[in-house]
Order: structure tokens, then sequence, then C-alpha cells
């Protein structure tokens, strides 16, 4: 699964600065995933009434977690989290290039090790791209993805909100190195009749994973973002 959660604010209460940690896991819950890739997850902030989101989760559903830090914010932290089923181990946070713009917010790829069985290991990767009008930025951070995946001996599964549309040259250079798990995918935002697709899951090599199915999860309320989740059968 990936889902950018909004920090847990649900749009429809967003005036109000309502936080529903508690809608976020239960549509992950409902799910059962295995590996989550979570997006806009608040570690301490004041808008977020000073709570872990990542520790909270982890402990709602019973998994495995990592967060990455992307920036301070709000007298805390504000980035991307992984949650898992199996161990986690390896886990590191990469920062993504930016180019000079002000309003360019810092990103991060977050990556771990994953111990699918035993002694069986994959990487499974969660990260949000940059959000401005101009392209620049999601390009260059995808191409420092794949340079980072680039010679990873491994399986990879990466999701992810890539703040990008399928036609668009940084959704084509993630596409030289991952397969995504839709092509004609279901669109991801707006919550309420959404009409684009922003959020994908992919995975490397090719012939590493084979894709049972793939689908946007129907949750209106938790986030601004509909879940998406992959239903992946490992090849080793």
């Amino acid at each position: 699964m990936s889902y950018n959660i909004h920090h847990a604010n649900p749009p429809s209460k967003a005036s109000e600065g309502t936080i529903d940690l508690d809608a976020v896991a239960a549509a992950i819950k409902l799910q059962s995933p295995d590996l989550v890739a979570l997006q806009e997850v608040d570690v301490n902030t004041r808008r977020s009434g000073g709570i872990n989101e990542a520790v909270l989760l982890a402990q709602k559903l019973k998994m495995n977690f990592y967060f990455a830090k992307a920036i301070a914010h709000d007298g805390g932290d504000y980035g991307v989290a992984i949650l898992s089923r199996f161990p986690l181990s390896d886990a590191k946070t990469f920062m993504l290039p930016k180019n000079n713009d002000l309003k360019a917010e810092q990103r991060v790829l977050a990556i771990a090790k994953v111990e699918i069985d035993k002694n069986k290991f994959i990487r499974f990767a969660s990260t949000h791209l940059d959000a401005e009008r101009t392209n620049e930025n999601r390009m260059m951070q995808a191409k420092e993805i794949n340079r980072l995946f680039s010679n990873e001996t491994l399986p990879v599964i990466l999701g992810g909100d890539l703040n990008a549309t399928a036609e668009s040259e940084s959704i084509k250079i993630f596409d030289s190195l991952f397969t995504r798990t839709c092509r004609d995918c279901d669109f991801t935002i707006p919550v309420i009749k959404p009409t684009k697709t922003i959020d994908y899951i992919g995975y490397k090599p090719a012939n590493s994973f084979k894709v049972v199915s793939h689908k946007a999860i129907s949750e209106h309320y938790a986030s601004d973002h509909l879940p998406i989740l992959s239903v992946l059968e490992y090849k080793p």
C-alpha cells in the first residue's frame, strides 16, 4: 500500500485542525497490507497535538516502522514512513535534490531491508516528490532515486506520492528503471470525485514480481488522497 495521509487531518475538517489517526489506521487495517509507504507523516508537531504519528500507527496496526524526516515543522518533524508486517533492518534516509527556489521543500527517500521469509529479503521504499508546478525538481528527484537503486541486487518495491501524472517527464524517468503496478491507473486525487493519478507503486527488476491486482481504495474521509493497494506475487 501507498498512502499520503495528510498528517491525519481529514480534508472535511481541515479548518478545525482535527487529527483523526484512527481513521487512517482503520483505512490501512481494512486492507491488511504487508507493507505500507506513508507520506505526509507528522512526528511531535504542534498542529498534530504533539503525537508521533509513525509510532502510533505502528502500534495501532501491530507493525514495524521506520520514519524518515524531510523537514523540521511546527515544533516537530515531517516526512515519510514505512510500515511492515515483516522485520525491518538497514533502514536509511536519503535527501533528494532540489533547485534554489525558496518554495521548494526538501524531499526524502526512505529505504528499508525487509525479511519477507526466512533469509529472503527485499528492499521497500517510500517517497514524496516535489509538489511545485514545474517538473524540474521531480525530474531531478526521480533521477536520483533511479541512481540510488541502479546497482541494488535485492528486489525493490517503492511506493509514493510522485506528484505527477503518467505522461510527465518525471514518471517517464521513474519508468526507465521501475515497473509500475498499473498502467491505466485508478485516479487518486482529489479524494472526492478524483480526476488524476499521482500516487504509484513500482518494482524492480521487472521479473521479480507478478502483479496480481492494483486499485485505489474508496476511502474518502481520512486524507486528501486515496490509498492505493497492489497485490504482488514474489518470484524468487
